[in-house]
């Protein structure tokens, strides 16, 4: 009996580690197996961390290229607003009625007549003074026509002593002569200008400015208190020897640029009227 007890109890502790070795090596297997499964999950992490790194990547790249087609779709907005604005206002001055245009052509036509109508007054004018002057030497004095206007030019010969800016007779009688034909053309303005030669003056003034402009005062005097031109269509005016008529090389250019020239010119006001007028008014 004794001996059957003890092979039991041999038995029992076989048949116990036999057990235990089992389960730890079941235990080994299972920690293997979820250290296995730890690696391929951190690898699936790491897969899908870099995959969102590219999304990331190509949702920047998405939304940058959405920016450039927003700011060129403004682009041509802009560019099509633009083209609408400009084809309006084409399209507004193309549609100028034909009332409009009528009017724009009676207005040309009318500013032609009036041209016309200055060119013939100039030239009337001219006559005039020619008639007016006819007693005098072509030495003395000259009658002409420049840009619309008369320029009757008196040499110094005519009007004044040598560096004197006294009317003498003989060109006080000019100037009264000229002033008849002014009184009776009313709408006439005047301009006087002085001009001398290019030696420079000496004596009573400073300089050939002064005496230029102290003979065209003069004129002006002459002709507003003797002969009772308006004074309000004078103009007094110096211009040394700054536009000469010839060289002031020789006495005789000289002497030509020693002058007083009357400049004469029609009024224009209904013609100044029309070309600062809008067009159809």
């Amino acid at each position: 009996m004794k001996t059957q007890w003890i092979a039991l109890g041999i038995l029992g502790l076989t048949l116990g580690s036999c057990v235990s070795s089992r389960k730890y090596k079941d235990a080994l297997a299972r920690e293997q197996s979820l250290t296995e499964a730890n690696a391929r999950l951190n690898t699936n992490v790491n897969d899908c961390n870099t995959q969102v790194a590219g999304l990331n990547t190509q949702l920047t790249a998405a939304n940058a290229k959405i920016t450039d087609i927003q700011n060129e779709n403004s682009r041509l907005i802009g560019q099509v607003d633009a083209a609408g604005q400009n084809a309006a206002e084409q399209g507004r001055r193309a549609n100028m009625t034909q009332q409009q245009l009528a009017e724009e052509r009676t207005r040309l036509q009318r500013m032609q007549q009036l041209l016309d109508q200055q060119r013939q007054a100039v030239e009337s004018l001219r006559q005039k003074m020619n008639n007016a002057l006819v007693n005098f030497k072509p030495d003395e004095l000259t009658v002409s026509v420049h840009n619309g206007k008369v320029y009757v030019s008196l040499q110094e010969s005519l009007l004044f002593p040598s560096g004197s800016a006294e009317v003498n007779p003989r060109g006080k009688e000019a100037l009264g002569k000229l002033a008849q034909a002014l009184n009776v053309n009313p709408d006439i303005s005047v301009l006087i200008e002085g001009h001398t030669d290019s030696i420079p003056i000496r004596g009573r003034y400073e300089d050939n400015w002064a005496l230029s402009t102290a003979r065209a005062t003069s004129i002006v005097r002459v002709l507003a208190d003797t002969y009772k031109v308006a004074s309000t269509r004078l103009t007094a005016s110096g211009r040394s020897y700054y536009e000469p008529v010839e060289s002031n090389s020789t006495p005789e250019g000289r002497a030509r640029n020693r002058r007083t020239e009357i400049i004469l010119a029609p009024r224009l006001d209904e013609l100044l009227k029309l070309l600062e007028a809008p067009a159809g008014q």
